[in-house]
């Protein structure tokens, strides 16, 4: 009796449809332990994002990271240098992991994001001064960091990029959102250039959040929903939800796909200029009638990036449905948008909201992580002299 033929990794399959599985997710374990080796070899994972909410998890938990906690307070370092100093050190770990996969890509691939503190968020000189001290404490060169796509950011993102360093730009929501970092990116490659220093060293991804959107999108319709009693208008508002990231998310990649195509990046693409791939970040679902791997099976296609949680990444390689996904049926997106738009609901209002949402949730997260460091450090000291 043969054999079954044996069903190919979906996280692998994802590669050759032009997208890149990254792990939203770094811990010392997850690095030091071997875990995130086997991710690389056996999965394809090509990239690692982390952010204070994951390092207050990884830190929070388990006692991985006591010995170097005490070790640095020791030495005089504060409870936010303590933690500052933990994180390049995984990030900077990562790096080196992932460091055959981002030489053996040229560049494309292998990155691992660290993000500047919150404070930085509405503070243009303070993000770039930050993401240059971040870049240079981690020295790999496939170190990314991760900037707010604020308005504020924007031209952060711009000067560091035209730097020569690697810009993550992150909690971008809505269309202009994603328009003002891709041309940041455009600008800053012709800078360089206009320099006469090289662009083929510079990498950009742009974070583009899915979930979310799902999530605000979804109480804005259960509102109207409570207001109406026509059964066919309930059935036509509750039809829209669930449907607005991805739709969200579409119309992004359709712009995307338009720069490609474009005047400027036709003149930077001879000169070794890197694609700024659009990245799928908050792929994770929130609410649980919603399929596990949603987020991920709609947005499959080239130079896209998809990072992520651990959850996310087990079901979808168990069962997610890996196929070119992401530049079909846009006219339906743009239908469900202007379905949404029917209602009051503004797509450019969802992001502007979700993105002050998200620079607070980042603010609070590196506060967490930082009273998790000041109580470590506490406890480790009066068991020290105990």
């Amino acid at each position: 009796m043969a054999t079954p033929a044996r069903t190919e990794n979906r996280l692998l399959q994802l590669k050759r449809l032009g997208q890149s599985p990254w792990l939203d997710s770094i811990s010392r374990g997850l690095v030091r332990g071997g875990r995130l080796q086997r991710l690389v070899d056996q999965d394809g994972i090509g990239g690692v994002t982390s952010n204070p909410a994951i390092f207050e998890k990884a830190i929070g938990q388990g006692h991985d990271y006591d010995d170097e906690i005490l070790a640095l307070a020791r030495q005089g370092l504060s409870a936010p240098e303590v933690y500052d100093r933990l994180a390049v050190d995984d990030v900077r770990a990562a790096c080196d992991v992932l460091a055959p996969v981002y030489l053996g890509s040229g560049g494309e691939d292998g990155f691992v994001s660290i993000e500047v503190t919150p404070a930085a968020a509405h503070d243009t000189e303070l993000t770039v001064a930050e993401a240059h001290r971040l870049f240079a404490a981690v020295d790999r060169p496939n170190v990314m960091v991760k900037i707010p796509g604020t308005r504020e950011g924007a031209p952060a993102v711009r000067r560091c990029l035209a730097d020569g360093l690697n810009i993550n730009i992150t909690l971008l929501f809505s269309l202009s959102q994603y328009e003002a970092v891709a041309e940041a990116y455009l600008d800053a490659l012709e800078e360089r250039l206009s320099r006469d220093e090289t662009i083929r060293g510079t990498s950009s991804v742009a974070s583009f959040f899915v979930s979310r959107v799902d999530t605000l999108v979804d109480r804005e319709l259960d509102a109207r929903l409570a207001a109406v009693d026509d059964p066919a208008e309930r059935r036509r508002i509750d039809a829209l939800k669930g449907r607005a990231g991805v739709a969200n998310s579409k119309t992004v990649y359709e712009r995307f796909a338009a720069h490609l195509v474009g005047r400027r990046w036709q003149m930077l693409a001879p000169a070794g200029g890197k694609v700024q791939r659009v990245l799928w970040a908050s792929t994770g679902t929130k609410d649980p009638s919603y399929p596990d791997t949603l987020y991920v099976d709609e947005l499959i296609g080239p130079h896209t990036v998809t990072t992520l949680p651990e959850a996310t990444l087990a079901a979808f390689k168990s069962h997610g449905t890996p196929a070119r996904t992401v530049d079909r049926h846009i006219e339906e997106a743009h239908r469900v948008l202007r379905e949404l738009g029917g209602l009051g609901i503004e797509m450019e209002e969802v992001g502007r909201r979700l993105q002050r949402e998200g620079v607070d949730l980042f603010a609070a997260a590196h506060a967490g992580v930082v009273d998790i460091v000041a109580r470590k450090i506490d406890e480790l000291r009066a068991r020290e002299g105990a």
